[in-house]
């Protein structure tokens, strides 16, 4: 382990709702702030029965852009665990509601987590900011590695595989970011085409020549 993670708080994607990685960071004197998902069902359908009819708006922030419009409602409900909810360490239940309309069109998109802070140390503001931090980095890195770099398509499954390869795209998604591109598709397609740039690049440490006015992709 890299150092302590007390007092750290985690912000992870909904894979990490898993007892064995709440109890790991508990024991580390950290905290985890996780969205529960229908891969959850019973824990899911915990969270969703809870009386949210009843629970002030605790933060809400609107948002507009790009011909978009984005509403941001967060309410906070305090539980106890045990008994509280079937998640260990869980201080707060959340439900994050968005609201977005482009070119007219209205959807509605209402995301469950779970916190083991209390709400003296994380106030619905704060709330919203730390799962839209995650929801950024699952933009820009994740998405990047599923749709450009295909990783759900690839065959590696078992021993160190995924680790491995998960690394070597994080390091080129990293690599090109360093170098200054915007959009790692066609970073990727000019590296994939001039190779050598890329190698000298590697070895000297003098970056390549990339478009800095295109969107990341």
């Amino acid at each position: 382990m890299l150092g302590s993670l007390k007092d750290v708080l985690v912000v992870a994607d909904a894979l990490h709702a898993q007892t064995g990685h709440a109890d790991l960071l508990a024991s580390a004197d950290a905290h985890l702030m996780v969205p529960i998902k229908a891969n959850q069902p019973k824990l899911f359908a915990q969270l969703k029965a809870l009386p949210w009819a009843q629970v002030p708006v605790g933060a809400q922030t609107r948002e507009t852009g790009h011909g978009r419009k984005e509403t941001r409602t967060v309410k906070a409900l305090t539980v106890k665990t045990p008994g509280g909810l079937g998640f260990p360490n869980a201080e707060q239940a959340v439900r994050i509601t968005r609201t977005r309309t482009i070119k007219g069109k209205t959807t509605r998109e209402t995301e469950y987590l779970t916190i083991s802070l209390p709400a003296d140390q994380a106030q619905p503001a704060d709330l919203g900011t730390w799962a839209r931090s995650e929801w950024h980095i699952e933009n820009r890195l994740h998405h990047v590695r599923d749709v450009t770099l295909r990783e759900d398509a690839h065959q590696a499954r078992t021993h160190n595989g995924p680790a491995v390869f998960a690394t070597l795209r994080n390091t080129a998604i990293g690599y090109h970011h360093t170098d200054g591109a915007t959009n790692i598709a066609e970073a990727t397609r000019r590296a994939s085409h001039r190779p050598h740039e890329l190698i000298d690049a590697v070895t000297t440490g003098k970056p390549t020549v990339t478009s800095s006015n295109t969107t990341m992709q």
